[in-house]
């Protein structure tokens, strides 16, 4: 039984790496290495950071972009549309702007992880997004980085909170709405949820970068980038 499950893993490694070997031959003009591959996938990702992510770091980064805003989860939305029903607009469009900005401060915290994780890649990692799905780039790097992430923002997120008050304005929301006749309480956990909500305008924005390499020649900006993704062309 150990035998051939040892069997089929070498069979599945072979016909990977031939699959790969089949793609590389049809390179013209020269060849490419394993180095260069890994290299290639590791500076589409350092370019999915640079170009994108940091776009979030800045004030409205997440809020005025369609694609990462973070919007009210459902629990709040009845507490939204209620405070705008008796005149409290304006506290109610800040409550969601806070939210917004608190991911927008902690964003910038996400990059040495991402650095770490382009780091440890391995050629089989390159092999696999080179030839995987359009987001496969984006879809290792969400593999390997959530967990830390998530316990790297989850803090960060509570303590932006607190700098750009959005602890304070909700308190006063939910105090608010709480205090109407005829709802029911809320008390969500708005830490957790604007955390998830980070991390997923994050890979949104690497998966923009990656979908622009794949597709765009113009897009890849160095030879080597040039070199690799006409492989998967």
């Amino acid at each position: 039984m150990i035998k051939r499950i040892l069997l089929i893993a070498v069979i599945f490694q072979f016909s990977a790496c031939s699959e790969l070997q089949q793609v590389i031959n049809q390179l013209p003009n020269g060849t490419i290495t394993n180095d260069q591959i890994a290299g290639g996938l590791k500076e589409a990702l350092n370019n999915g950071i640079t170009n994108q992510v940091t776009k979030l770091t800045v004030d409205d980064g997440f809020y005025k972009n369609e694609l990462t805003r973070i919007l009210l989860p459902e629990e709040l939305q009845k507490v939204d549309n209620t405070l705008r029903t008796i005149g409290l607009s304006k506290l109610a469009d800040e409550g969601l702007k806070v939210l917004n900005r608190a991911a927008e401060d902690a964003v910038g915290e996400a990059i040495p992880i991402f650095v770490d994780a382009i780091k440890g890649m391995s050629f089989t990692d390159a092999k696999n997004i080179l030839l995987g799905e359009k987001n496969a780039a984006t879809m290792y790097l969400q593999s390997a980085t959530s967990e830390v992430l998530y316990q790297k923002f989850n803090p960060i997120i509570a303590n932006s909170f607190q700098k750009v008050g959005a602890d304070k304005i909700w308190a006063e929301l939910i105090t608010k709405y709480n205090a109407l006749p005829l709802t029911n309480d809320v008390n969500p956990d708005l830490t957790d949820y604007v955390t998830g909500e980070a991390l997923k305008g994050v890979f949104t924005m690497v998966e923009i970068e990656e979908k622009d390499i794949r597709e765009k020649v113009s897009s890849r900006t160095s030879d080597l980038l040039r070199k690799v993704f006409a492989l998967q062309d």
